[in-house]
């Protein structure tokens, strides 16, 4: 217990030193945080981490200041994206047996900071998902300037549509962000409480118990840096995630070692608007003893692990 709590807390001042930097300033005169998914964690689509990344308070603008509007922002927007993938990676851990996905969502905006989306995408591999084999995310969350950044707090609803009912399970997020010059940065605490699809239903430990209930803490720290007149951003992220060692029910549990940690590093190319090419080198501390003891749920159909390291190359739309 006492490891745990300490690999927790460790990771915690971790993602602290990636925030901290966005809000010098603020401290100097005083005296992170999804996911989601995004959730930044390069799963491979996570619009609203991304969104995280932009300032809360824009610079003035001239013609606004001295009361000439050119237009009235609308009060409702939708953003949205559709993306193919090599590889879903969800927290480091291949969800598609490391072949192809095809993923998408859109997300409606209030101009008051609340927002309410969805995200979905194929699954394979990782258990007995039943029904379609999907992945159906709905989230809902709201927006709040803080200083130079933006504190995003929200949940997540995690389904598999048409498969066990039991499956499914909601985390709560927040995630502090903001920049300092070209660079983006992201600090995220997500928390799943106890609940059925995280508890160890496989035989991980003294005895298998088909009602625990489990909970899930994961903790992100995200950079992008954009660089200066080129289409380019640079991307790097760490995760820690902390819950039971088994799989839950048919293997859909977020944390399928108990604690490991998730990192990766990317490179965003646009070379037209509204069109994202991106490559990222993915990896977990996940050892293959730990692995070993959840399969034959946690490997591909020809036996690898879905946790040891690979490069996900992946094309995204948005609009």
């Amino acid at each position: 217990m006492s490891i745990r709590f300490a690999s927790a807390a460790s990771a915690v001042a971790l993602a602290a030193c990636f925030a901290t930097p966005a809000f010098a300033g603020e401290a100097e005169a005083m005296g992170p945080s999804p996911a989601a998914e995004t959730e930044t964690e390069i799963t491979v689509t996570d619009s609203a981490a991304a969104a995280a990344l932009t300032p809360a308070i824009a610079p003035i603008d001239r013609a606004s200041a001295m009361g000439q509007e050119e237009e009235d922002t609308p009060a409702i927007t939708i953003t949205g994206s559709a993306t193919l993938a090599s590889d879903y990676r969800f927290r480091g851990v291949s969800q598609s047996d490391e072949g192809m996905a095809i993923q998408g969502g859109f997300t409606i905006n209030h101009e008051s900071g609340a927002y309410i989306g969805t995200w979905g995408s194929n699954l394979a591999g990782w258990g007995t998902f039943g029904g379609s084999s999907m992945e159906l995310d709905i989230y809902a969350g709201y927006k709040i300037p803080v200083g130079e950044g933006t504190l995003d707090l929200g949940g997540t609803w995690f389904m598999y549509p048409s498969g066990a009912d039991i499956t499914d399970f909601v985390e709560f997020y927040a995630k502090l962000g903001g920049t300092v010059g070209p660079v983006g940065l992201t600090a995220t605490v997500a928390y799943a409480p106890q609940q059925e699809a995280l508890g160890n239903w496989d035989p991980v430990g003294p005895a298998v118990d088909p009602g625990d209930k489990e909970d899930n803490l994961y903790l992100a720290a995200d950079a992008a840096y954009a660089i200066d007149g080129a289409p380019v951003t640079l991307k790097a992220h760490l995760g820690y995630s902390d819950g039971n060692p088994g799989l839950g029910p048919n293997g859909t549990s977020v944390a399928p070692t108990g604690t490991y940690f998730d990192w990766s590093l990317g490179i965003d190319v646009v070379p037209i608007e509204h069109l994202t090419l991106s490559v990222a080198y993915v990896d977990t501390d996940i050892a293959e003893a730990d692995a070993a003891l959840i399969r034959p749920n946690f490997a591909t159909l020809a036996g690898d692990s879905i946790s040891d390291a690979t490069v996900v190359f992946s094309v995204t739309a948005s609009f």
